[in-house]
């Protein structure tokens, strides 16, 4: 209990922050950052409308150089890059079609259909110093042409949304990699596909995952917390209004060293009096940033 409101106190002290407002946050829906093990280069989404594409841009002299496309996105709708651990691959989603030829996969989630708007994982590797060509995940991960927000863990294993039995809802899944592939999907233990889970954030050592729900006390999709201790998943924490905002905030992400939180919200950034609003601060998606340490090291005090 002394940890937890050690968590509450420090967490009202901590405040959000805008991760390179008009450069990587812009006016357009900008979310889901992937960075490089070094922290210097950075890959996320930017979307116009339906259609999205997966842009980078590299840490200069303390600057973010303007975004550019990825090489490996800019035909079909791409989106929610999730870097290895080790930045040998990068996983993302994409409505492309399955084979050469096909067509864009339609999606069926939240109990509607989305033409032309479905989305698969695909991986793309880095090779001799530049990205190869993109390959579809197998079927066992693939099974629903509506899966998306991978993260990558520390071993391989992959987590993910798709939708729940409840089509109603999104649900988040496991599918461990085991001898050079991937294992039947599981369900995560505080994903009960009840209420809504989506894009999970996991640490390497799979020791928390950061996710958005729409379970209480959401307002809409706020963010959680869940840490796994000896094996097991524990009990959803709330990050509290300080972090969550009365709009959407989702698309976790983990800095490198997993100590910083990234997500997406369309919250609006405050002004000072007579000021004018900035072009990108104008109730689209935003990568916003928040140190998790507040309740890093209070998990890590709390009796187990």
């Amino acid at each position: 209990m002394v940890a937890l409101m050690c968590v509450d106190a420090r967490a009202q002290e901590a405040v959000p922050t805008v991760f390179a407002p008009g450069v990587i946050s812009g006016p357009l829906h900008d979310s889901a950052p992937a960075f490089t093990p070094d922290g210097r280069t950075v890959y996320f989404t930017r979307s116009d409308g339906p259609d999205s594409r997966i842009l980078v841009s590299h840490l200069d002299n303390g600057h973010w150089s303007a975004p550019v496309t990825a090489p490996f996105s800019g035909q079909w709708s791409d989106m929610e890059p999730a870097m290895s651990p080790d930045g040998r691959f990068l996983v993302f989603v994409s409505n492309r079609p399955r084979s050469v030829g096909g067509k864009p996969l339609d999606g069926f989630f939240m109990g509607r259909s989305f033409p032309g708007h479905g989305g698969n994982l695909w991986k793309v590797a880095w090779e001799n110093g530049k990205w190869g060509e993109p390959v579809r995940l197998p079927d066992v991960v693939n099974r629903s042409d509506s899966t998306f927000a991978p993260a990558v863990a520390g071993d391989g294993s992959l987590y993910f949304m798709r939708p729940a039995a409840d089509p109603r809802h999104f649900q988040l899944f496991r599918a461990g990699w085991h001898r050079g592939g991937y294992e039947e999907p599981q369900a995560v233990p505080f994903s009960d596909g009840h209420v809504t889970d989506v894009d999970p954030a996991v640490a390497p050592d799979e020791s928390f995952v950061v996710f958005g729900s729409s379970r209480s006390p959401a307002r809409q999709i706020d963010l959680f917390i869940v840490f796994r201790d000896q094996g097991e998943w524990g009990t959803p924490i709330h990050l509290g209004n300080g972090v969550n905002s009365a709009g959407s905030d989702a698309e976790a992400r983990l800095s490198p060293d997993h100590q910083t939180l990234y997500f997406a919200s369309d919250r609006l950034a405050g002004i000072e009096p007579g000021t004018v609003r900035a072009d990108w601060d104008n109730g689209k998606y935003n990568i916003w940033q928040i140190p998790l340490t507040p309740w890093l090291e209070a998990h890590a005090k709390a009796p187990h």
